[in-house]
């Protein structure tokens, strides 16, 4: 591995990072706070390494496979990093692994929270918490690629180790066209949410805020309470509205965007994600009218808002669905692992692989019944490659296993059962707000820190789809003389 690009392009990364720290610096410098001080001291911390290491580039035509790899994740553990600087410095969160915990929390858009009470922390540190909502969203290499082309056709690497889903798949030729248009109609969308809940009622600094945490599927608020804070539906419906958008393909929008809707109705991952999506919301509407006397009305406005935000894997809270009846919380873990579509900022394991999983045990069933039979799993009319099936395959037992290992970890460690496992795929999955002690009601403030380093792991291998970190783990990655 080639040590010395690998370094030059994650500095240049880390560099862009210490800049966009500087913008909620700025914010607090105007509203007069004192915060604006540990910001900028850690903007300068990250401004500083990011030059030291972009000093050590050197020229290279060609980005392999494992640099790809490097660059990525060790692109994503620095900023988590660095990112917990302004935490530590500005005391709102003096431990570091707090810090470290809060900013992984944001750059991975899970949303789970070591802050207990909003209230008294400083604008600049919260608009701080949802840049990394908004940056980690669409993710911090794509944007990378967008703006530095000279990277060359070895970016591809860097792309698919990023970008969830089975598949990476470009929308247009190039791939710097396609990572300027992912984030052109991501910057579209925030936008378009910004001014609607400004007109919803929502102050400007509120809407900025909230809006990069629906677009990323983050769910980090300004209020102790969440969107709860505002009860008011209107805020909801458009916050329902964003979240299910951004839990879709935004390369399934820029196809649309070019040949019109009919091109997402024809889409079998966006139709099975919002029937999937219409079914929980019913069967919890259903189970809160029957088992816990709501009103038809109030039932369904908690079960969307609710469904939507667990399955988006955004975090956003309503009502306390740690009280609700076993059966819709059961549904809610469900939708803890199954998560939004492929190529959108939500986490999770993706619809899209459980559409595969679906039709491949089915083919199977029918090749034990007509064995001589050619049967090939077909998506959209186009077959699915044997390479592709295999690899999901292997990543639902890695995810499962990774998630297994999780929970037995923080059990040892003095978690119960049930808390472990809403723990464990809450932050796996990037959801946030899981059951028990870690409910939609309390923060993660009470675990231990060693409870606090495994989910913070879990955050990282779930928005990452734990490939791009695990490779790490074997001895080949790190032997230069091997090529990949």
């Amino acid at each position: 591995m080639d040590y010395h690009f690998t370094l030059s392009i994650i500095g240049r990364l880390t560099f862009g990072y210490g800049l966009c720290m500087l913008i909620p610096c700025l914010y607090s410098f105007s509203q007069n706070e004192t915060a604006y001080l540990p910001i900028f001291f850690a903007a300068c911390v990250a401004l500083m390494l990011g030059s030291v290491m972009a000093l050590l580039r050197r020229e290279r035509t060609h980005l392999g496979i494992r640099e790809g790899f490097a660059i990525v994740g060790g692109s994503w553990v620095l900023a988590s990093l660095l990112g917990a600087l302004p935490y530590t410095f500005s005391g709102v969160l003096p431990n570091y692994v707090d810090a470290v915990f809060e900013t992984v929390s944001g750059l991975t858009t899970t949303g789970a929270s070591v802050i207990s009470d909003l209230d008294i922390v400083p604008n600049g540190i919260l608009l701080w918490r949802s840049i990394t909502h908004w940056l980690g969203g669409m993710g911090i290499i794509v944007l990378f690629i967008a703006f530095l082309p000279e990277i060359g056709a070895g970016a591809i690497h860097m792309f698919r180790a990023e970008v969830p889903g089975p598949t990476a798949d470009r929308v247009a030729p190039r791939l710097r066209d396609t990572a300027i248009a992912l984030w052109g109609i991501y910057t579209v969308l925030t936008l378009i949410q910004i001014i609607l809940l400004v007109l919803a009622g929502m102050s400007l600094f509120d809407s900025i805020n909230h809006t990069f945490a629906t677009m990323a599927t983050g769910g980090f608020s300004t209020k102790n309470n969440s969107i709860q804070y505002y009860d008011s539906l209107a805020i909801e419906l458009i916050i329902v509205l964003f979240m299910t958008i951004a839990g879709g393909n935004f390369g399934l929008y820029f196809i649309v965007w070019k040949k019109g809707l009919k091109a997402l109705l024809n889409d079998l991952e966006f139709k099975v994600y919002l029937g999937i999506l219409g079914l929980a919301t019913l069967f919890m509407t259903a189970n809160l009218v029957c088992f816990s006397s709501q009103p038809w009305g109030q039932a369904l406005r908690d079960s969307l808002f609710t469904a939507s935000s667990v399955m988006t894997t955004t975090g956003f809270v309503t009502a306390d669905f740690d009280k609700w009846p076993a059966f819709s919380k059961l549904i809610l873990l469900s939708l803890m692992f199954i998560g939004g579509c492929a190529g959108s900022t939500a986490g999770a394991i993706k619809v899209v692989r459980f559409i595969l999983l679906g039709k491949q045990s089915w083919a199977e069933l029918q090749r034990d019944l007509h064995p001589r039979m050619v049967i090939s799993v077909k998506v959209d009319g186009q077959a699915v490659s044997p390479a592709i099936l295999q690899v999901t395959g292997q990543f639902f037992f890695i995810y499962m296993l990774t998630f297994v290992v999780a929970v037995l970890l923080v059990s040892a460690a003095g978690m119960e059962a049930w808390d472990a496992i809403g723990g464990v795929a809450a932050t796996l999955g990037n959801v946030g707000p899981g059951f028990g002690v870690v409910g939609p009601t309390t923060t993660y403030s009470s675990l231990s820190d060693f409870i606090k380093v495994v989910l913070t792991a879990c955050m990282l291998l779930g928005r990452l789809e734990l490939m791009t970190l695990l490779v790490f783990l074997r001895p080949e990655f790190w032997r230069s003389h091997r090529n990949w």
